[in-house]
């Protein structure tokens, strides 16, 4: 016993029981161990709508991952990315919360992951200085209740928090709703059994496939869908036809008739999947929509049941249609359409409802109706919020044969939107933000062409404090006016936040407009420069810009009895956003896939605009949307050189200067400890220099 602790004394047993630390150290970091996010965007922790949604989980709720091992770089990151933000999830979650990882070299799981339609996916590897391609598995699967979701081909880790959660968020919404439904969810298959003659390639088979869809779609749905068949008699085909648009066929020279759809109801609202009569590019008659018959049944019954939050679109004065993807504001549908629906409302006609927590202006040309912006003013007072995309002129593109040879005409635009907007502090700009900071394209002629009407806003000019802005590297605006909001700084009750601006070398366009790049130039006097706001928020209680109902909505509310139900001031905080143009919500700006920074911005818009300000810092927590901050090609090319060539020279500098200094420490420690030696070696040196004098 006394040469153990003599031994623990003595200066030998130190690695010993620092071995012993660690191993204990180890064990209690397993059970309890600590992280720090030291990323600016908090990229590596949950969010608070995260945090929530995963500590009240009702029913268990299942994780799949199904990646393969030994990925290459970069994708090897993105697994470790889903291992420590699943990890963040089940540390903040409740019991019912569970991750499940396959190892995915076992054929037995290869055969689970594609049970779940998972697919593998082709990345590029270079192994043995060759460039190759590899087939890896890269995908989650989400069970809750009886639903069941996946998220495939992840690839990269932007936006994947966001991404797990609204699809975990969804799911549960859908399970709520479809368990507190109010009898089955109908499936009713419309044919008529005379068209099997017809030699349709798939009608023979087209109720077993419905049925097949059916059985699997129901058994993950709680039961809650009914299968029915219909063939109904001809004289029914119309009534049938008009309520759901299914197909009416007619042969024979029009004297047969029959009749084909597939539709998914539930009390006055169904959805009909694209199960329809169609002709192949050889001319066959086939029966399309079957091979995804399944997802899209899915799908539509999400779509059927979900309670997506309603925003208002008005309509009637040249707005962009939110139907058309190509030529109108399509892809502003798309890009919210997993959270929300746009309702069409002509304010000549329709109230705005009280379940709208938003309404959208997007791109007005002619002018609103008194009655029509004191509608719009009375629900700002109630509490509502406005969402105004307003452009200073009207963008005509020429038509004819010489349509290509001309300029595009500029007609200035009054909406009237001004006499609100001016009561409340806010006054539009005439004019079009030019920035030397800007959108540079590729020409053949002139090389690089800046588009100066496309200001590039970077991280110093997007508000980083704000939900909507935070986090985003870079913007792209286009054709956009002026926003002056020094007056309604001064008004008590409303709060002012300029969320994007131009930088300090913009100038302005006005009077007489023009888009012709080879055109434009930045002005001689530098002192007309200066940051002009594009984008604001304010936020508050208002001040009715109506003293009075108008006459017309008066008289219209006329009864036996006094009503007075105007509005002078705000009862509730309300919030308007306004951006100085349309060309946000259109193809020009907004990429297909909604994932360029400009369609973040649009989205995060809508979500804080209709109370989730938690989705906006989720879905930019990415840190790729950091970008470096480079005005001219001259100073991007000296950052490129830099990264390239710098930290090699960097290294060696450093080298030799490590090296000199290490020399010249020897020289001291020589001339400290051994002096003679020092001067025996520098007289050495002299007479070696004399004799070969």
């Amino acid at each position: 016993m006394k040469k153990l602790l003599n031994y623990i004394k003595s200066s030998r047993s130190d690695i010993v029981l620092f071995a012993v630390f660690l191993l204990l150290l180890n064990l209690v970091a397993y059970r309890a161990f600590v992280r720090f996010d030291l990323t600016a965007p908090r990229s590596y922790s949950l969010s608070k709508a995260s945090v929530q949604m995963v500590r009240t989980l009702e029913e268990p709720l299942s994780v799949k991952v199904f990646f393969s091992s030994n990925l290459p770089a970069p994708y090897n990151s993105v697994e470790q990315y889903v291992r420590d933000l699943l990890a963040e999830y089940k540390g903040k979650s409740n019991r019912n919360f569970s991750c499940e990882y396959f190892d995915m070299t076992k054929p037995e799981n290869e055969k689970i992951a594609r049970s779940y339609k998972l697919n593998q996916m082709q990345i590029r590897e270079v192994k043995n200085n060759e460039v190759g391609f590899k087939q890896v598995w890269m995908g989650m699967v989400f069970a809750y209740a009886d639903a069941v979701e996946t998220l495939d081909g992840i690839s990269s880790v932007d936006g994947l928090e966001y991404k797990i959660t609204t699809t975990i968020s969804n799911m549960i919404a859908t399970t709520s709703t479809l368990a507190g439904l109010n009898g089955k969810v109908t499936l009713t298959l419309y044919k008529t059994d005379a068209m099997k003659d017809l030699g349709i390639a798939g009608f023979k088979e087209l109720e077993q496939s419905v049925r097949r869809a059916y059985t699997v779609v129901n058994a993950k749905n709680q039961d809650k869908i009914e299968f029915n068949i219909a063939s109904p008699a001809f004289e029914e085909f119309s009534p049938i036809v008009a309520k759901y648009g299914i197909q009416a066929i007619n042969w024979n020279k029009g004297a047969d008739h029959g009749i084909l759809g597939l539709v998914l109801e539930h009390g006055e609202t169904f959805r009909v999947l694209p199960v329809r009569l169609e002709r192949t590019f050889f001319g066959q008659n086939v029966i399309g929509g079957l091979d995804t018959l399944e997802d899209t049944l899915t799908e539509s019954l999400k779509s059927l049941v979900s309670k997506a939050v309603e925003i208002g679109y008005i309509t009637g004065h040249g707005e962009w249609v939110i139907s058309d993807v190509e030529n109108g504001a399509g892809r502003l549908e798309s890009l919210v359409k997993d959270r929300y629906s746009f309702k069409m409302l002509n304010l000549t006609t329709d109230e705005i409802t009280p379940n709208m927590t938003s309404v959208v202006v997007n791109g007005p040309k002619r002018a609103f109706s008194e009655e029509e912006l004191y509608r719009l003013d009375q629900y700002l007072m109630r509490g509502g919020n406005l969402i105004l995309f307003l452009d200073p002129v009207d963008e005509v593109m020429p038509e004819g044969e010489m349509a290509y040879y001309q300029q595009p005409s500029y007609n200035p635009i009054d909406t009237g939107l001004s006499k609100l907007l001016d009561k409340y502090g806010i006054k539009m700009g005439k004019n079009y933000v030019l920035d030397e900071n800007c959108y540079t394209q590729q020409h053949q002629v002139y090389g690089n062409m800046p588009i100066y009407f496309i200001p590039r806003l970077q991280k110093e000019n997007l508000n980083q404090k704000n939900a909507i802005s935070k986090n985003l590297g870079y913007v792209f605006m286009m054709q956009t006016s002026t926003i002056d909001i020094d007056d309604a700084k001064a008004i008590d009750g409303e709060k002012v936040t300029v969320l994007a601006k131009s930088s300090p070398k913009s100038w302005l366009m006005s009077g007489t407009f023009h888009t012709n790049p080879t055109m434009l130039h930045p002005p001689a006097d530098k002192s007309t420069e200066h940051s002009e706001n594009l984008a604001v928020l304010v936020e508050g209680k208002f001040a009715s810009a109506f003293d009075a109902k108008p006459a017309k909505l008066e008289a219209e509310s006329e009864s036996d009895y006094a009503i007075n139900d105007h509005l002078t001031k705000s009862v509730q905080s309300g919030k308007i956003i306004v951006i100085g143009s349309s060309k946000v919500t259109r193809p020009q700006l907004i990429d297909e896939g909604g994932e360029q920074p400009i369609a973040l911005f649009v989205r995060n818009i809508i979500d804080y605009m209709n109370g989730e300000e938690d989705l906006c810092e989720m879905r930019t927590k990415g840190l790729p949307l950091n970008t470096l901050k480079t005005h001219t090609n001259k100073a991007a090319n000296i950052a490129k050189y830099i990264n390239e060539y710098g930290l090699v020279v960097l290294v060696v500098i450093i080298g030799l200067i490590v090296w000199q200094r290490r020399n010249i420490r020897r020289r001291k420690i020589r001339m400290t400890y051994n002096p003679n030696d020092s001067r025996e070696v520098t007289n050495a040196k002299s007479a070696g220099t004399k004799e070969a004098k």
